[in-house]
């Protein structure tokens, strides 16, 4: 390798790619697993201290690659224990982590990408704009901190960070498929859920490659509202979306799409929104999350009143549409949904744009 090159980052590698990695060093494929298994279960990142690793081995290591992670550089916990984590990226780039803990459940939200392309809206990451995709390593680099920071594996994680991940679709899948390995985090497919804005073409590749659970950021229930509120509608309107989640989740009588539905006030919460959402899932095995919006600075919304959230959930519910409000968590700290913004250089020019509608 040449003084200039840059080695390789050993946590961009699914298991397969450690495995291949300790073959075309004069290893075995199980030292590879063990490699991966002291990197990711125990989070270990010194080779020598990885002792059932040939010597030899663990020399070629550190010779041909290295272990860089993203760095935790602000924490923040809010009064109902939700952390807030700023981390910073190799280029000075900063993203955010969220870890919610509820009883025994302790949910981990992942960000995909420095900032977001997609222009939603309600959204206080589309205003940040977008630079880049995060690479596998600094996707799941922010789940090994957080399991250091925390002390424990996360029950569950979650997509649903800054950025759009079908946008970023290798690298997402790879760390999704970290995260549920055995040798690695353990999640289950149902524990592990990637949030889409409905890039409908990626719905159906990750149809073939992965089994995670599947949330869609709907938003409205018809495709006037929705250009407006979530631009990628004009692309991939309803009419593609929900055959392609009907698509996703067909086979398996368990499997439900979980729709995130961010309540506007005056906006998407009355109940003839309610009925047009009805028609609109009919026949797809479906959750609802009702959204209180969250407030950021600028926005053009406001939180729709507890009472009008409660007879939108009430109608969707006697239809049969196992419908929850999602209790805001994280707010103090600018943790809740929608209000994720790290630090980006901007490459899309849209900084200052107007979302009024």
């Amino acid at each position: 390798m040449s003084a200039t090159a840059v080695a390789p980052n050993l946590l961009d590698l699914d298991l397969p790619g450690y495995e291949s990695l300790a073959v075309g060093l004069g290893s075995k494929p199980f030292h590879g697993r063990n490699l991966f298994k002291w990197v990711h279960k125990h989070g270990v990142l010194d080779l020598e201290a990885m002792t059932d690793l040939p010597k030899s081995l663990r020399a070629a290591l550190a010779e041909t690659v290295e272990l860089r992670l993203p760095q935790i550089v602000e924490e923040h916990q809010a009064p109902d224990g939700t952390i807030k984590w700023a981390l910073e990226l190799a280029d000075g780039q900063r993203i955010e982590t969220v870890a919610i803990p509820e009883g025994r459940r302790l949910t981990l939200c992942v960000s995909s990408q420095v900032g977001c392309a997609l222009n939603c809206a309600f959204c206080a990451t589309a205003r940040q704009g977008f630079n880049r995709n995060l690479q596998v390593s600094e996707i799941i680099g922010q789940v090994w901190q957080a399991v250091r920071r925390l002390g424990r594996v996360p029950s569950n994680a979650v997509m649903m960070g800054m950025g759009e991940p079908l946008a970023n679709f290798d690298a997402a899948v790879k760390a999704m498929a970290i995260m549920q390995d055995d040798l690695a985090y353990m999640l289950s497919k149902h524990r592990v859920t990637l949030s889409t804005s409905g890039l409908v073409p990626q719905i159906y590749r990750l149809r073939e490659v992965s089994d995670v659970s599947l949330a869609v950021s709907l938003h409205a229930p018809n495709d006037e509202l929705r250009d407006l509120l979530v631009p990628i509608n004009r692309k991939y309107p309803l009419a593609e979306l929900i055959p392609a989640c009907r698509h996703y989740v067909a086979g398996d009588p368990r499997r439900k799409v979980t729709w995130e539905y961010v309540v506007l006030d005056g906006v998407n919460d009355s109940l003839a929104h309610a009925k047009q959402l009805i028609r609109l899932l009919e026949g797809v095995p479906s959750k609802v999350n009702l959204i209180p919006f969250n407030p950021f600075t600028d926005s053009d919304f406001r939180t729709s009143p507890p009472e009008r959230i409660g007879a939108f959930q009430e109608r969707l519910m006697r239809s049969g549409i196992r419908t929850l409000i999602r209790k805001t968590r994280g707010d103090e700290v600018s943790a809740a949904c929608g209000q994720l913004v790290g630090r980006v250089a901007d490459r899309t020019g849209r900084m200052t744009a107007n979302f009024a509608l």
